[in-house]
């Protein structure tokens, strides 16, 4: 798409946005409505553009990490939207009465969204649903490293939707540049911390506020009374989910030294639990593009170099699968077995990047409090998991750590709940979403005073003199 017809988009939407600052409830919930009808009438196109992107990803696996997560926030944002767009009364301080104040709720204007490519359709529509419920305008540059999903965006968003409400712009990095450095209202970006310091650097120079959501190394701890099956099972999922492309994945693993091959015999057989077969398994992701696959090999060469032990995982022997099935076939090349490496250390890429894949590196610790300094070592991530029954040394670790959030005894599931925040914190990222928080980061909160004919404001006039100085007295006294 030309620079000059992307600057043009946005003119439309920015002029839209301020011939119409007041967006009614009603259009609110109708523009929602398109939205998932959009969602319930292209799933199976969206589902195929995705598998077409990955080479190996399932129609089912799509369903429950793309558009269960959309179709449940259209259902809470829908429920909830007429109390969240409601004026907030707050009460007025003894010097000010008796005026009267509020918070009026109000569209910010144009969101921008840079959306990445490993949900491609969740992380595209979510905010862009969160910021048309807000009565915003919406242009989303979704990623070029999933071409076909982006295509099918645009053309599905604009069956639905006019260009001044909501557009797509497809291109390459300097596109996403390009509309980094639209003066938006405010701007979503998701991805890496690396490309996120650049948006940010971007939108700095028009003001732009932004929402940044990262990603980073996030731990998860083994406690040493946990029930490893229990949680190895449940450490699997959250890291294979995706073939491991999850910005909230466990990244690494802090387990008590001397439980190694405990867990390594529970890790296995939950992988095979989970995926009986990895090659020609379409529930088991592709890695997006054989660059992508390449660091991720490296980074497993890398570490057996310097003296990790990598074990292998995986639960079966590749069967042939053919590949008429669907396309289907495609990624099978792709399809990166689970690995255990243990014996990492900080010198090693895959304990100083964020992994991205289906390789968990596993730190051993004597004692609870050298796992939360290894942790605070680093930049603050963006999720921390905790798996055990001793409540005091969970709670030990909520407070002596700080990450985007946590899920305990589980992996993964806060993101799924809609009154809680979704967002990093330092390197993992800026800002939050989802549910009335991601409503209200996307929402100008204005400050109204409706001053009274009783005031006695003209008190605080000068000239100054005495009678200031005793209305002065006695207000000390109360405040």
């Amino acid at each position: 798409m030309k620079t000059e017809d992307i600057r043009a988009l946005f003119d439309a939407q920015y002029q839209a946005s301020r011939a119409q600052t007041e967006v009614p409830l009603l259009l609110r919930r109708e523009r929602l409505l398109r939205m998932r009808r959009l969602i319930d009438e292209h799933q199976g196109a969206l589902s195929a553009a995705m598998q077409a992107d990955f080479g190996m990803r399932s129609p089912r696996l799509s369903e429950v990490a793309d558009f269960f997560v959309l179709r449940a926030l259209l259902s809470h944002t829908e429920s909830h939207l007429a109390r969240w767009m409601k004026p907030q009364k707050v009460s007025t301080p003894l010097h000010l009465r008796p005026a009267r104040a509020y918070i009026a709720r109000q569209p910010l204007g144009v969101v921008g969204v840079i959306s990445p490519w490993n949900y491609p359709v969740q992380l595209a529509l979510a905010p862009a649903i969160t910021a048309l419920a807000a009565g915003n305008r919406v242009l989303l540059k979704p990623s070029e490293l999933t071409p076909h999903t982006s295509a099918k965006l645009a053309e599905v968003v604009g069956q639905f939707f006019a260009p001044e409400e909501f557009a797509v712009v497809q291109g390459d990095a300097a596109t996403a540049a390009l509309v980094a450095s639209l003066p938006f209202d405010h701007l979503v970006f998701t991805g890496s911390t690396a490309v996120g310091r650049k948006v940010a650097q971007a939108a700095a120079a028009n003001l732009t506020p932004t929402t940044l959501e990262l990603g980073g190394k996030s731990p998860c701890i083994v406690d040493a009374g946990a029930n490893l099956q229990d949680a190895a099972l449940k450490i699997a999922h959250g890291k294979l989910l995706n073939a491991g492309q999850t910005c909230i994945a466990p990244d690494y693993l802090l387990l008590p030294r001397g439980s190694e091959a405990a867990f390594t015999a529970a890790y296995r057989a939950a992988v095979a639990q989970l995926f009986p077969q990895i090659e020609g398994n379409p529930d088991y992701a592709a890695i997006i593009t054989p660059r992508h696959l390449a660091r991720l090999r490296t980074m497993l060469q890398q570490a057996q170099t310097q003296g990790a032990e990598v074990v292998n995982v995986q639960p079966a022997p590749p069967q042939p699968v053919p590949n008429h099935q669907g396309g289907l076939g495609e990624g099978i090349s792709r399809q990166l077995a689970p690995t255990l490496v243990f014996g990492a250390t900080s010198a090693m890429q895959l304990m100083q990047e964020e992994i991205f894949g289906p390789i968990l590196p596993v730190v051993t610790y004597e004692r609870l409090d050298d796992a939360i300094t290894h942790i605070n070592a680093g930049p603050r991530p963006l999720a921390l998991y905790w798996f055990g029954s001793d409540n005091a040394a969970r709670d030990r670790v909520l407070a002596c750590t700080v990450s985007g959030g946590v899920t305990v005894n589980d992996t993964l599931m806060h993101i799924a709940h809609d009154n809680l925040p979704f967002g990093g914190v330092g390197d993992s990222g800026i800002g939050a979403y989802h549910g009335e928080i991601g409503f209200l980061r996307l929402t100008h909160q204005k400050a109204v005073l409706l001053q009274s004919p009783l005031s006695m404001g003209w008190l605080f006039y000068p000239p100054y003199g005495a009678r200031f100085d005793r209305v002065m007295a006695l207000l000390r006294r109360w405040l």
